[in-house]
């Protein structure tokens, strides 16, 4: 994807740097100091940030440009991913092969989970993007233990596949499928969506947070949910 040349990085890693090129639209301003922090986009008076990873890392800048701003997030998750691996040289190839982890946009709640209340008001949207991407790995032995020491060099942009903008509680009541018993459970929304527990549990945690659904009761272990009043 060709860079716009007026785009700065600031030692941004090529995922970063080409979802900015993507999103960007004439006007734009780049980079912008705004309140102590530095704005990836500044275009008229919002202020739009991409954010790879790491929401809790920007928990406090959020919540302080918040106050006076209107703020746009932009997350990529990787819907379909090529792995792509270099020995400790970082330069000879060695493997490419396609990963079975494949992303949805309710992927995106193991990250809201740091801040689901600032979006209540609308002074925060957010847009997740479902992309194609090439994740690079280094044999550096300096990774974590998962990958066996192998280190992620970058990550690369093939393509944006979808785009989910999510401006407020009815946005992110969309997200709920439509089959719901009126009264439900974490249990309900994995099997109906093909997600973890684990994952709808923070879904649900984020969404009551934001006011879409209601803490009711409980049915033994499993709390039970109902679709809020803010949700229309």
């Amino acid at each position: 994807m060709a860079r716009d040349p007026h785009i700065g990085t600031l030692g941004e890693n090529s995922l970063h740097a080409a979802l900015k090129a993507a999103i960007a639209q004439p006007g734009d301003r780049f980079e912008v100091p705004v309140d102590g922090y530095v704005i990836d986009i500044v275009r008229g008076d919002q202020l739009i940030e991409i954010q790879t990873a790491n929401f809790a890392a920007m928990k406090r800048k959020l919540a302080k440009l918040t106050r006076k701003h209107r703020v746009h997030l932009v997350h990529p998750i990787a819907a379909e991913k090529w792995i792509v691996k270099y020995g400790p040289d970082g330069e000879t190839w060695l493997d490419r092969r396609r990963s079975p982890r494949h992303g949805t946009v309710f992927d995106v709640f193991r990250e809201l989970v740091s801040f689901p209340h600032l979006l209540r008001d609308g002074s925060l949207t957010l847009e997740v993007l479902l992309t194609h991407e090439e994740e690079i790995r280094v044999n550096d032995g300096r990774g974590s233990w998962r990958r066996q020491g192998w280190s992620i060099a970058d990550r690369v942009l093939v393509d944006i596949l979808e785009r989910y903008p999510l401006a407020g509680p009815a946005d992110f009541r969309a997200l709920l499928p439509a089959d719901l018993p009126e009264v439900f459970t974490t249990r309900d929304l994995a099997d109906r969506l093909g997600e973890s527990i684990n994952l709808m549990g923070k879904m649900a945690y984020c969404l009551r947070e934001m006011g879409v659904i209601e803490h009711v009761g409980s049915r033994g272990r499993s709390y039970l949910y109902t679709c809020g009043n803010g949700s229309a």
